[in-house]
């Protein structure tokens, strides 16, 4: 049953503070540079002699980007020079070589991710060349789900082509909004007919899901502007949605100084919007998946979530992330074994230790049972809203009120504010409390106690 997003501004301004977004637990400020390349082959080893060795997913960071969005927070790398993506492949060729023997043969990817930067900043037989690199390297499964982000600027009909031949079968298409007054203020300018043109083209030719990014809370927007964003993308019908809240962090992200900070809209306008959104994206028949993800009711997220299998990881929401993860290119993270690994975010030294024929892993972090047994309380809860405490008390042998017993109390603020209900066996997060996940997950996360690092806002 879909439920009716319950939105009560007041509770939202009370709960509105900073947090992480949980794609991993513990959250990347935990990584640190004890975690080596050797650690990373000692977790691949152990990963591939559990009773079932678990399928792959594969993550390729492809950096680069010919012009600049005033709002990224993404790690690119910005040139019109696209000799360096040539060289670029090389290193992934290398790191891919390194990586691919570690894992049993018989281990198939069942997934296989492109994101950026800009990937359709290959050209053409680049994207073919690598495609081919994975290929040798890998055992790609017939039911590979093969994802790419596109930049429907940089994206003709014969890329989309290119890219279904190629076996990609879904697509995200970055929009952030259509309102020419935004897209000049962020410099990122896309007619509503090139996004709608870019997105049958991809249909026509037998794409299996059509996901649109957009952005709330970006400079000029208005309730009434982006209402009218939100009327052409249901217009559009993608397959998901994904609406993010952006966060103004000029201090640690040098685009957005670009960004003239009068222009954003008032934190009062902001909520505005995302009611709106939220109203308007479920009266258009889009189930409310969590934070900031949406999707039709007979996508297969909606059906995880349904089921019980739906997971989260460091690419959002997704229906695989039971799989071992590897990312491959600069500023990759990946996850094997109990364990997150991330290589290097500076090209130099990324080039530097793949051309040494070193694996570009410089942190990580190898989970202890306490963050195992956390993680899982936090995946339940942030991917289903609800937690079945007896079922964790089997697997972990303990007694859930009496371990979480400080977690417990401090959630009793909330269980009054109708975020939330809780009994012996269970607990359940409310309609009231779903735009709020963020905050119930955070009293569950041990290294927020002492934590100094700076999130985005929650909303």
């Amino acid at each position: 049953m879909a439920h009716k997003l319950d939105f009560d501004q007041d509770l939202i301004k009370k709960y509105d503070k900073s947090g992480p977004r949980y794609t991993s637990y513990p959250t990347a400020p935990q990584f640190s540079a004890e975690y080596t390349a050797e650690t990373l082959q000692t977790a691949i080893e152990r990963s591939n002699t559990e009773m079932i060795p678990k399928p792959l997913s594969l993550y390729v960071h492809i950096p680069f980007c010919d012009t600049i969005c005033y709002y990224c927070a993404c790690n690119k790398i910005i040139t019109k020079d696209h000799s360096v993506s040539a060289e670029y492949i090389d290193l992934l060729e290398q790191e891919i070589k390194m990586l691919a023997p570690l894992f049993d043969p018989d281990r198939e990817l069942e997934q296989l991710h492109f994101g950026g930067g800009t990937p359709t900043f290959l050209n053409y037989d680049e994207t073919v060349r690598l495609m081919g690199i994975i290929e040798e390297n890998f055992e790609i499964s017939d039911q590979c789900e093969m994802s790419i982000e596109i930049d429907p600027r940089k994206a003709s009909d014969e890329t989309l082509r290119l890219l279904v031949n190629t076996g990609f079968n879904r697509v995200s298409f970055g929009v952030q909004d259509f309102d020419p007054r935004v897209q000049k203020a962020v410099n990122r300018i896309q007619s509503f007919e090139l996004v709608r043109d870019r997105m049958q083209t991809a249909r026509d030719m037998g794409v299996q899901s059509v996901n649109m990014d957009l952005i709330y809370g970006l400079p000029l927007q208005t309730v009434e502007s982006f209402g009218l964003t939100l009327d052409k993308a249901i217009e559009l019908k993608p397959d998901r949605l994904s609406v993010f809240n952006y966060a103004h962090l000029p201090e640690r992200f040098k685009p957005q100084r670009r960004i003239n900070a009068e222009d954003l809209p008032s934190p009062a306008e902001k909520l505005a919007i995302m009611e709106l959104t939220n109203n308007k994206l479920q009266e258009a028949g889009y189930v409310f998946i969590g934070m900031d993800h949406f999707a039709l009711e007979q996508d297969s997220m909606v059906k995880a979530q349904q089921q019980g299998t739906l997971q989260r990881n460091f690419q959002g929401y997704s229906t695989h992330a039971d799989a071992d993860l590897i990312g491959v290119g600069v500023s990759s993270i990946g996850s094997v074994c109990e364990s997150y690994y991330q290589n290097s975010s500076k090209m130099d030294e990324y080039r530097e230790l793949v051309l040494a024929g070193r694996l570009p892993v410089v942190r990580g972090l190898k989970m202890s049972e306490e963050d195992l047994l956390r993680k899982e309380v936090i995946n339940q809860l942030i991917c289903h809203f609800y937690l079945d405490k007896r079922q964790l008390e089997d697997r972990w042998q303990i007694s859930f009120d009496e371990y979480f017993a400080g977690e417990i109390e401090e959630l009793g603020a909330m269980v009054k504010d109708g975020l939330l209900s809780m009994d012996e066996h269970s607990i359940q997060v409310e309609d009231k409390g779903r735009l709020l996940i963020r905050n119930i997950c955070m009293v569950f996360d041990a290294y927020l106690r002492d934590n100094v690092v700076q999130f985005s806002k929650v909303i």
